[in-house]
């Protein structure tokens, strides 16, 4: 994923439409995943840690 980097200029609306795109993402992850669909399980890691960023750039953002 090149979206390594949360950008600061995000809004809070903008970051929390991004958690709610990766949460989605992540589930359809999760599908696949158990079908036996997915051959790159590290993509699964990857979008569990950027849910994360953004979860912290929120939390930062509230302070």
């Amino acid at each position: 994923m090149a979206e390594k980097k949360v950008e600061n200029e995000l809004t809070m609306d903008a970051l929390e439409s991004k958690l709610a795109d990766l949460k989605k993402e992540q589930m359809n992850q999760r599908f696949q995943h158990a079908a036996g669909q997915m051959p790159k399980t590290h993509v699964m890691r990857q979008t569990r840690r950027e849910i994360a960023r953004v979860k912290t750039k929120l939390n930062a953002a509230k302070k």
